[in-house]
């Protein structure tokens, strides 16, 4: 079956496309959504099943955790063991944004979704459309990038059909994102911090964050 492909409004989604979207990950199945970043693949991270589809589809090695989005401070919290005062600060400061944070996961989500590691990479996307799929689901969905593994991020649906093809069921098209870095991803352990990957937003605004 060749995928499906539908306009959304990046700013205003329509609800009738979100609610469809939404039931496709509630089925267990692998949706491309677009973020403020890249697009990405989004599943339900508490059903197993989907977890494993969204690794085959990306051809990734399942010792990668999948980054989780989530539509609020509050809802990230309920993800993870210990929350270290460091979260707070930095999602108070740049969430919604385009900062991934690594921190110890709850063992409310299946380990697989981490990668086996027992860590979870949350972000809150500033964006309308994942958003609105998160509410309608009734819960955080996954933010992996949406391309074979090794192969360029996507910044547009075109994109997407053409690396991932018949691979995936449904693919909501806002346009281009106009992405360039990825999120900055931050490691955090207690009250010790590290940048893993430097993206959109400079390390030197997360350490002027902390230690303000």
């Amino acid at each position: 079956m060749p995928v499906e492909v539908l306009k959304i409004s990046a700013a205003t989604p329509e609800q009738r496309v979100v609610d469809y979207a939404a039931g496709f990950i509630k089925r267990g199945q692998v949706v491309g959504v677009p973020t403020d970043t890249f697009y990405g693949l989004s599943v339900d991270p508490f059903n197993l099943a989907a977890i494993e589809a969204v690794f085959r589809v990306k051809g990734r090695p399942e010792t990668k955790a999948l980054p989780i989005l989530v539509s609020s401070i509050e809802q990230a919290v309920t993800l993870i063991r210990d929350v270290p005062d460091a979260f707070l600060t930095l999602a108070h400061k740049f969430w919604p944004g385009a900062l991934t944070l690594v921190v110890e996961a709850t063992h409310r989500l299946p380990l697989k979704v981490t990668g086996n590691t027992g860590r979870v990479a949350l972000r809150w996307a500033n964006m309308a459309v994942p958003t609105a799929i998160i509410e309608a689901v009734g819960g955080p969905i996954t933010g992996t990038s949406a391309n074979l593994s090794g192969f360029p991020s996507c910044t547009a649906a075109t994109q997407i059909v053409k690396q991932l093809g018949d691979r995936l069921p449904l693919v909501l098209d806002a346009g281009d994102t106009g992405g360039i870095l990825a999120s900055t991803i931050v490691r955090l352990d207690g009250h010790h911090w590290n940048v893993v990957r430097e993206g959109a937003i400079p390390e030197s605004e997360i350490k002027s964050a902390l230690h303000a």
